[in-house]
């Protein structure tokens, strides 16, 4: 991290992105010139807060304010007002923030249903997926090289042989500095098949995507039937990355029926489409929430619930709560341990859905393989360890609703 400066890092995160992760949404009504208006539904139709934001066209001299208060400043500001909404902590408060505009400058926000309304407005340059930018060779034909990237992430050899055929070592023929080799998860488009982008992974944790990646749509979709019939898969499970799914699959993988299953790596930025597309294409099997254990993650299985039923959820995580709106009516949800069973209390959640989370003392499936707990858990007796044993033997103890 020490690398990373802010005015670097400016240059790829702006107030708009940083604004829609808190889900702000932008308001078409002000129109789009020297300034946007993004504004915070309540979910009865109005909105909490509004940010007019100058600059749109230039993140690195974006600047804001807040409609109601003369409260403003930059993407730094910004970030700093919201410190405990991204699940990222630092040394301290500088580094935490560093570390999240990071996060957002390696991952790209999702579209959001503005893209092309902004584009028409000369608001965005949109880049198009070129497959013609990347030299591509198969993974499987380069084990001992690609096993470099799993080791270090307690993922077997005869795991990573189980998804090489989804997987490449791909070269960006358009770079100046790296002229080696990464680890490529190509996304495709679930309908055609078509390669869409790639999820990068290389050495020293790097990772990133291919430009243009369409990761509104795509995913890396790991389909393991052989072949079969689309309404022959029994499970599609969803994870945030290709190590987190991988993961899932290892820790699990005698009790999985992979022949009928379909392993999805979304790219830690879930979208609407992408659920949408994917299950309607595997149209009689259930979609299975293997996201992370932290705030975001299982918000993402509570949106894949609202979505497997057809049902508009506008969810708020705030200070106090995660605040769920259904048909108008909120509900209040603990912040430190709510799931998608937790919506049972106030709708239905059908019977295509379910829940396979790593165990409680992990963040995700990858630190569960690698055996790295969010933090040290004092176990004073025999009982307690045994117990705490037992819960990660059993670590996916499916919810079914």
């Amino acid at each position: 991290m020490e690398g990373l400066n802010f005015n670097d890092l400016k240059k790829k995160v702006g107030v708009d992105d940083i604004a829609y992760s808190l889900g702000y949404r932008l308001n078409r009504g002000a129109g789009v010139g020297k300034f946007i208006e993004m504004s915070l539904p309540d979910g009865r139709g109005g909105h909490t807060d509004t940010l007019v934001i100058r600059n749109p066209k230039n993140k690195e001299s974006q600047t804001f304010f807040h409609r109601n208060s003369s409260r403003g400043g930059d993407v730094i500001d910004l970030i700093q007002e919201n410190i405990n909404s991204f699940a990222v902590s630092g040394k301290d408060k500088w580094d935490t923030i560093r570390r999240v505009m990071a996060k957002f400058a390696d991952e790209p926000i999702p579209d959001y249903g503005d893209g092309k309304y902004l584009e028409k407005a000369g608001y965005v340059d949109n880049q198009v997926f070129d497959p013609k930018r990347w030299m591509v060779t198969p993974a499987k034909e380069y084990m001992h090289h690609v096993m470099t990237y799993f080791e270090p992430r307690g993922i077997r050899q005869e795991t990573v042989e189980a998804f090489a055929p989804f997987l490449n070592r791909i070269k960006d023929l358009n770079a100046t500095k790296f002229n080696n080799f990464n680890l490529g998860f190509p996304y495709t488009l679930p309908e055609t098949g078509e390669v869409a982008g790639y999820e990068i992974r290389g050495y020293n944790k790097f990772k990133s995507k291919a430009a243009g990646t369409n990761s509104s749509q795509g995913a890396w979709i790991v389909d393991m039937t052989g072949g079969k019939n689309p309404l022959d898969v029994k499970n599609v499970y969803f994870a945030e990355s290709g190590f987190d799914i991988m993961a899932f699959y290892q820790f699990n993988r005698l009790k999985l029926d992979s022949k009928s299953s379909v392993f999805v790596s979304l790219g830690g930025a879930l979208s609407n489409q992408q659920i949408t597309g994917i299950m309607r294409k595997y149209a009689d099997a259930r979609a299975v929430d293997c996201f992370d254990n932290d705030i975001p993650g299982r918000i993402y299985g509570m949106r894949l619930v609202g979505l497997m039923q057809g049902i508009h959820l506008n969810i708020v995580n705030a200070t106090d709560a995660i605040h769920v709106t259904v048909n108008g009516k909120e509900h209040l949800l603990k912040p430190e341990t709510a799931s998608m069973k937790d919506l049972s209390s106030f709708m239905d959640l059908g019977t295509r859905v379910d829940m396979w989370k790593p165990a409680k003392s992990f963040k995700d499936w990858n630190d569960q393989v690698m055996n790295k707990p969010m933090e040290a858990m004092a176990l004073p007796n025999k009982f307690q360890r045994n117990e705490k044993l037992a819960e990660e033997r059993t670590a996916g103890m499916k919810f079914n609703p």
